[in-house]
């Protein structure tokens, strides 16, 4: 089991296939596991980067909250494509892991070939609807605290996991779910990289969000995966492996 140290955190993670890397995030409250069906499909031309964040799965759950942030998320995704010797990477995420993903290019945009955007979105400009978010955010730590991991919810993505106890994913929601400013949403019109957006039809939640940044990040490709909610990958993954293909065909040669 490969684990990086982060300055004494510990995160797990896995490097599959040669070529091409491709860095995947997981959702909130999910691991790595999601996304073995895209693995099985892409790692015989790709080199596909899964890992599982702080707080999730097999990485470390560190005891103090500031351990938990944006920043130090970005920070583990750039440690994970330097030690795969990644110059660039397609950066790709559903959920937080898209979210993950936006904040890693508004940080680090020279090391990103392009983005894939899975149900995910880029935050809120607007103050009073970011404090909405983060009140959830922060009911979830709660429940969390309150009730340990009976508190995970019923969906797809979270239900094929395992967590050693719910900790971690309190501090998270604390750190990392929860979003401190508008830098991401507000870094959309630089993005000057292939974009694919891609939502599943019934994922409700993220159909709003998914119009905005298709709008907002030139020449970026939308993608509705039909039947799906909000693990698409999960869901129709036929559906969202072919349109993840379709996209990745069209990059120019690494």
């Amino acid at each position: 089991m490969a684990r990086l140290d982060r300055d004494g955190v510990k995160i797990h993670y896995e490097i599959h296939g040669r070529g091409p890397t491709i860095l995947l995030s997981h959702g909130y409250s999910s691991t790595s596991r999601m996304w073995d069906g895209q693995v099985a499909a892409l790692k015989d031309r790709y080199q596909v980067i899964v890992w599982d964040m702080r707080g999730h799965g097999e990485s470390d759950y560190p005891d103090d909250q500031s351990r938990y942030s944006e920043a130090l998320t970005v920070g583990d995704m750039l440690a994970l494509l330097d030690k795969a010797g990644a110059g660039k990477a397609i950066v790709a995420g559903l959920s937080l892991g898209g979210y993950m993903s936006l904040a890693f290019h508004a940080s680090h945009p020279e090391r990103v070939r392009a983005l894939m955007l899975f149900d995910t979105g880029p935050g809120f400009k607007n103050d009073e609807a970011r404090a909405k978010w983060n009140e959830t955010a922060h009911k979830r730590a709660e429940a969390f605290d309150a009730e340990g991991l009976a508190a995970l919810n019923a969906s797809d993505e979270v239900k094929l996991t395992r967590h050693r106890d719910a900790t971690g994913l309190a501090r998270a929601a604390r750190g990392m779910l929860a979003q401190q400013n508008d830098r991401v949403i507000r870094s959309l019109d630089t993005i000057a990289v292939p974009t694919l957006v891609l939502v599943g039809a019934n994922d409700t939640n993220f159909l709003a969000a998914t119009d905005y940044m298709a709008a907002k990040i030139r020449g970026s490709t939308k993608a509705v995966v039909p039947d799906a909610g909000h693990a698409a990958n999960l869901h129709q993954p036929a559906r969202f492996n072919q349109a993840v293909e379709a996209f990745l065909a069209t990059l120019p040669a690494a």
